[in-house]
């Protein structure tokens, strides 16, 4: 079912996605060449507490870390450990935030000291097509339109578009409806309305669009371990058009 918000249950959304923006912001200035993925994490998950909040995907589903951190190859839902960043990585850092009965949800992908062109131009093109999704996300239109500019965006410029995982709602639960998918066609799915909360979240590859889940059941690879890319904000769906709640 999906959830539409008063302007209190916004309000409150606001609250949580503000600590989440601010946990992402302060996860991309503390990446440093030789930090592990695991004291990347321990320091998320410090900044969220010290907030008075508690770190979204800690213990969901049984995730057992406070971000998902996902470096070069891996799509998302990196489990934080002993890896070493490295000159030349790039990493995805997915992190919400609960606070007060709401949650935040975002997330960027950021270098680790000077990057290739190739990690680069994927960067910059994952991004502009978030925001793509976004312009769309107005009353009226529908989920396809949001996953075609996504869509049409990046494959354009040679890049393919992850299919197995996709946004969502976002609200009192983590994952709610509706589902946001980064492809589809224009005029086609649910109807956008006011008061809806949504994460748009492109997950976009290199090569193949094709993934494979690890052993561990969580850490999610490109199938030919080319580069991928992550970037999300959550969204309020409003009469004065889309609201990013995850801005900085």
């Amino acid at each position: 079912m999906i959830s539409i918000k008063n302007s209190r249950e916004l309000a409150g959304m606001r609250d949580a996605c503000r600590i989440s923006a601010m946990a992402l912001q302060f996860a991309g200035e503390s990446i440093r060449i030789g930090m592990t993925t695991g004291e990347l994490d321990k320091m998320i998950r410090h900044f969220i507490e010290k907030q008075g909040a508690t770190p979204s995907f800690l213990g969901y589903g049984g995730f057992p870390a406070s971000a998902c951190l996902s470096v070069n190859e891996t799509v998302i839902h990196g489990i934080p450990g002993k890896r070493i960043l490295h000159e030349g990585d790039i990493i995805s850092v997915d992190v919400g935030a609960y606070y007060h009965g709401f949650h935040g949800d975002n997330a960027a992908t950021f270098a680790v000291g000077t990057i290739s062109d190739e990690a680069q131009k994927l960067l910059d093109a994952t991004e502009e097509s978030l925001y793509k999704g976004i312009e769309q996300a107005v009353v009226g239109n529908r989920v396809g339109d949001i996953g075609h500019a996504v869509q049409t965006y990046v494959e354009d410029r040679g890049y393919s578009v992850v299919r197995q995982y996709v946004g969502h709602g976002v609200g009192t639960n983590l994952h709610e409806d509706p589902s946001i998918p980064n492809f589809g066609t224009p005029g086609r799915g649910q109807r956008l309305l006011p008061g809806m909360t949504i994460a748009i979240e492109p997950m976009i590859n290199c090569g193949t669009h094709e993934v494979e889940v690890m052993p561990d059941e969580w850490t999610v690879l490109t199938k030919d371990r080319k580069l991928s890319a992550h970037f999300e904000h959550t969204v309020a769906i409003t009469p004065d058009g889309p609201v990013i709640l995850t801005r900085p």
